[in-house]
């Protein structure tokens, strides 16, 4: 068996974490995000006449909920590089048409670090076999995706997740969450959460993996932006040990269509991990775009996979983050949980 202790595993091989640079801690290159009652709709391509009706309701055009194309992301990662990136954790999980020998190919085209994810997204994105199988069996199966590859592919998950979760969690989540986590313990990988939209979600995840026997310090809560809103509630969660994930840069309106929120923009998102830091959590904190739709490429309009570094590092600068806690954010934090325990 190949020993991965204090490495990480990327789609190409397994790496150093000191040279994975700076870092994207959750995105997505290749998938099919497309509501599944929506996936047999008409697709309608990105034009300037529908690009802001495409931003607003994100479900409602297929073409927009599908990454397919590797030259795109190839052409899109590129500009990552340039502006400085190093590596991205695509957290694209079962459900949701994870690629891996496509992940490969894009790695190998644009020069950089890819991580691939495992386990399963929420429920109604389940293959129908998750119903069936016991948590010993999708506990197996995502230990196999990390030490063997996934499938037939020899490419191996350097990370558990995104699994997801929604409000209240279904019983097959909480099955696939506590699988997640006896494969955590089992592996040494780091665990992906993404949350219900409910800021009592969290706690209640970071709760499972617990008594499933997994260790909240090297699990990572997504989608911290659009889910707790209260610094309260965000300095509970960190006492937990976990990660706390501000992964929606980029979305600069107070307009959610996927919950009856008032969403962060960037200049809020800085102040609350400045807020976390100053309580002494710079440890447990990443960032990164979440890019799921084609409207956030720059080809259709967006602000692409570069946005972080070259838009919000100059503000966190300006509303006076200082070097050191910026590179923990990018660095340190990533090359930490992303290597195997």
């Amino acid at each position: 068996m190949v020993e991965r202790s204090g490495k990480v595993q990327t789609v190409t091989g397994i790496v150093a974490p000191e040279t994975m640079g700076w870092t994207l801690a959750h995105e997505h290159l290749l998938l099919d995000i497309c509501p599944p009652e929506r996936k047999s709709d008409p697709e309608e391509p990105i034009t300037l006449e529908n690009l802001g009706r495409t931003r607003r309701h994100l479900g409602r055009n297929p073409y927009n909920a599908r990454l397919e194309d590797e030259a795109e992301a190839i052409a899109e990662l590129r500009e990552f590089k340039a502006a400085g990136g190093g590596t991205v954790v695509e957290v694209t999980s079962i459900g949701l048409k994870r690629d891996p020998e496509g992940l490969r190919r894009i790695a190998e085209g644009a020069g950089v670090n890819i991580l691939m994810g495992c386990s399963y997204y929420v429920h109604n994105y389940h293959p129908p076999q998750v119903a069936r199988l016991g948590e010993a069996a999708i506990t197996a199966e995502i230990v196999r995706d990390i030490r063997q590859g996934a499938g037939e592919t020899g490419i191996c998950a350097g990370i558990i997740g995104e699994v997801g979760l929604y409000w209240p969690v279904h019983k097959a989540e909480v099955k696939v969450l506590r699988a997640s986590a006896l494969a955590q313990k089992e592996t040494g990988a780091p665990l992906m959460i993404h949350p219900g939209r409910d800021p009592a979600a969290p706690l209640d995840a970071i709760a499972t993996v617990k008594e499933a026997g997994g260790d909240p310090g090297r699990t990572i809560v997504a989608h911290i932006d659009r889910t707790l809103f209260r610094r309260e509630d965000m300095l509970a969660l960190a006492e937990t040990g976990c990660y706390l994930e501000f992964d929606l840069f980029g979305y600069e309106s107070s307009y959610y269509p996927l919950a009856p929120i008032d969403m962060p923009n960037d200049a809020v998102r800085i102040e609350h991990l400045q807020a976390l830091i100053a309580a002494g959590h710079r440890d447990q904190l990443l960032v990164a775009h979440d890019v799921c739709h084609k409207h956030r490429l720059r080809k259709y309009g967006g602000d692409g996979y570069s946005h972080l570094l070259e838009n919000v590092v100059p503000m966190m600068r300006r509303k006076g983050m200082s070097d050191a806690d910026i590179e923990a954010l990018f660095v340190h934090n990533p090359a930490r949980i992303m290597a195997f325990a």
